[in-house]
C-alpha cells in the first residue's frame, strides 16, 4: 500500500464524534486512548505541553481539546456522551493533570507531548493531531516512530539481543511491519499486525534475555491498514484513467477504491455509508427540534429559519434554502455537544450533508441517492487528504470549509445523475472559489463564523454542482486545484490559520464576547 493511502471512513467521512472540532476533540480522544494502553490503563498524572506557537496553545480549551484528551485516559471514545464532563471526571478518577506552554519549537502546530507517571513507571509520548481527527504518533519514549492508529501496534523493549526476537516475530507474528528502533543501548521493537499477538507468543518473547517490558495499543480508527493492499486509484487523473473502461459514476468509483482500500466487500463499503447517512439525519433532526447550552455564542438559529420559511418571509431560493436549515441544525448540534460526524471535520461538518440531504429532499430522491452522494464526495476528500490537509491549522479555512464544498458540490451532481467527469470538475470549481478562505474562529468557538461558512460551502456547491451539469469549464484540474489550496494555505501568516491572532476573532465585538463568555455572563 502507498504510504499515504486515505479511506474515506478514516480520513474522510468521520469520526462520529461529539464537540466543537475534530482535530481537537476527536483527535485527543485518540492520542489519549493510545497513551492510556502505553501505561496499562494504570495513570495517576499526566502532563500536558503545547508549544507556545502553536495553535493549541490558545484553542486547547476553547475548542475542546483538554475535554478530549481526558476523555481518552479514562477510556471513552469520541461519541461518548460523558466527554463534556470529562474534566471532572478525571478528578474524580484520582489523576492529576499539569498543563505547561512552552517554546518547544515543535514543527506542526498541533503537536501534544504528553508525560505519563503512576508509581512504577514514567512514560512519554509526542503525537500529532494531523486534521478531521486523525492523529500521528511520532515519539514514544524518546523514540521516534509513525504510529497512526490503524494497527495493534506491540512495543517491545529490551536492551540486548534483538535480533532473535525479531526473527521469532517474523515466524509467528503475521506482522505488516517490523521495526527496530535504537536509543543510548536500549531499543524499541515496533509490530504491526491487523490482530492482536497471541499471549502465548508474548509471554515467550517476555522471557527472552534482554526483553524489559511490552505493551500493545489497540487501533483506534474504524478501518486498519494492510500492506498488501492496493488501491485501483490514488489521484483524480488515474481515476479518469481507470473510468474509461468502467464507465462508472463517482459514488460507484469510491465504493471500489474503499474495497480495495479496506479489504472489505462493496456491499459493506455502503452499508457502512447507510449508517452514517442514518446518524446525520438524526443529527438533523435533533437540530429542529432545537438546542440549549450555556455560555455559547450563538443561540438556536435554525428554529428561526424554519419559522420564516413556513412564514413567506424568506427569498424563493429553492432547495437552497432546505440546505441552509439543514446547515444550521447540524452546527447547532455540534456546538450543543451532541453527536455529529466529521464530513470531513466537525468545524464544516453541516456543508456537505446539509447540502446532500436537503437536495435530496427537494429532488425526493432515496437513502439510496444520499448514500451514493456522500460516497461521491468521500472520494473527492480521499484526493484533497492524499495532498493535502484537512487541518485548518495548517491550510486555514479552505482546507475545513473550502474542501466540504468541493466534495458537496461532487455529491450533488452524483444526486442529479451527472457523471464522474462533472462530478470532478464541480469540486474543482468549488475548491477553486474558496481558495485563500482564513480560519479565525470568534473567542476559539467554532461558532462564528463557522456557521456562515458551512452555509456559504453549500451555496457555493449548488452553484458548481449545476455550473458543471451544464457543461462549464472547470479550466484547472482538480488534482492541480489541491496543489494550489496546499501551496496557499501553507503560505498563509500563522494568525490566520485557526487561533485568535487575526482575522474577525481580533475585532472588538469578537474580544467583548470573549471576556463575556470566560466570565459566564453569556448564556443560550
Amino acid at each position: 500500500m502507498a504510504p499515504n493511502t486515505p479511506s474515506i471512513f478514516n480520513d474522510v467521512i468521520g469520526p462520529v464524534m461529539r464537540g466543537p472540532s475534530s482535530s481537537h476533540c476527536a483527535a485527543a480522544v485518540r492520542i489519549g486512548r493510545l497513551a492510556r494502553d502505553l501505561m496499562g490503563g494504570r495513570i495517576e498524572h499526566v502532563r500536558m505541553e503545547f508549544d507556545a506557537k502553536g495553535s493549541l496553545a490558545f484553542t486547547h480549551e476553547g475548542q475542546g481539546s483538554d475535554m478530549g484528551l481526558f476523555g481518552g485516559l479514562l477510556g471513552w471514545d469520541a461519541p461518548d456522551e460523558r466527554l463534556a464532563d470529562s474534566s471532572a471526571a478525571i478528578q474524580a478518577a484520582g489523576i492529576q493533570v499539569e498543563l505547561r506552554i512552552a517554546d518547544f519549537g515543535d514543527a506542526h502546530p498541533n503537536t501534544y507531548r504528553l508525560t505519563l507517571n503512576n508509581a512504577h513507571e514514567s512514560r512519554g509520548m509526542i503525537a500529532l493531531s494531523t486534521g478531521g481527527g486523525m492523529i500521528e504518533v511520532i515519539d514514544i519514549d524518546g523514540f521516534p516512530l509513525s504510529l497512526k492508529g490503524d494497527y495493534f501496534e506491540t512495543l517491545i523493549y529490551a536492551n540486548s539481543q534483538t535480533r532473535d526476537i525479531i526473527d521469532l516475530l517474523k515466524q509467528h507474528a503475521a506482522a505488516d511491519d517490523i521495526a527496530l528502533r535504537g536509543r543510548a543501548g536500549n531499543s524499541l521493537i515496533q509490530v504491526k499486525t491487523q490482530a492482536p499477538i497471541p499471549q502465548g507468543l508474548l509471554s515467550e518473547i517476555s522471557s527472552r534475555p534482554g526483553v524489559t517490558d511490552i505493551r500493545t495499543l489497540g487501533p483506534v480508527l474504524p478501518v486498519l491498514a494492510c500492506k498488501s493492499m492496493r488501491v485501483p486509484f490514488s489521484t483524480c487523473a488515474e481515476m479518469t484513467a481507470f473510468n474509461e473502461a468502467a464507465h462508472l459514476d463517482l459514488g460507484r468509483l469510491a465504493a471500489c477504491y474503499e474495497s480495495a482500500r479496506g479489504n472489505i466487500r462493496e456491499g459493506e463499503v455502503v452499508a457502512r455509508m447507510a449508517e452514517i447517512v442514518r446518524i446525520l439525519r438524526r443529527s438533523i433532526a435533533r437540530g429542529l427540534q432545537g438546542t440549549h447550552v450555556a455560555n455559547r455564542i450563538l443561540g438556536p438559529q435554525s428554529g428561526g429559519f424554519q419559522a420564516a420559511r413556513q412564514g413567506g418571509r424568506l427569498l424563493d431560493a429553492g432547495m437552497l434554502n432546505t440546505m441552509i436549515l439543514y446547515v444550521s441544525a447540524l452546527m447547532e448540534v455540534k456546538s450543543a455537544m451532541g453527536v455529529i460526524v466529521a464530513a470531513p471535520t466537525a468545524g464544516s461538518c453541516g456543508g456537505l450533508p446539509g447540502a446532500v440531504f436537503g437536495a435530496a429532499e427537494h429532488m425526493e430522491l432515496s437513502e439510496d441517492h444520499m448514500v451514493q452522494a456522500m460516497l461521491a464526495a468521500g472520494m473527492i476528500g480521499v484526493f484533497i487528504c492524499a495532498r493535502s490537509t484537512f487541518a485548518a491549522e495548517v491550510c486555514g479555512c479552505m482546507a475545513e470549509c473550502g474542501s466540504g464544498s468541493g466534495m458537496a458540490a461532487a455529491a450533488l451532481v452524483t444526486l442529479a445523475g451527472g457523471s464522474a467527469r462533472q462530478a470532478v470538475d464541480a469540486a474543482s470549481m468549488a475548491l477553486q472559489n474558496t481558495l485563500g478562505m482564513i480560519c479565525d474562529p470568534v473567542a476559539n468557538r467554532v461558532e462564528v463564523p463557522c456557521l456562515g461558512k458551512n452555509v456559504l460551502a453549500a451555496s457555493n456547491a449548488l452553484a458548481c454542482a449545476n455550473m458543471a451539469l451544464a457543461g462549464y469549464d472547470a479550466v484547472i484540474p482538480l488534482d492541480e486545484t489541491i496543489a494550489a489550496m496546499d501551496r496557499i494555505g501553507k503560505g498563509l501568516p500563522m494568525e490566520l490559520r485557526c487561533t485568535n491572532l487575526g482575522g474577525l476573532s481580533i475585532t472588538a465585538a469578537a474580544k467583548a464576547l470573549e471576556k463575556r463568555l470566560a466570565s459566564g455572563i453569556l448564556q443560550d
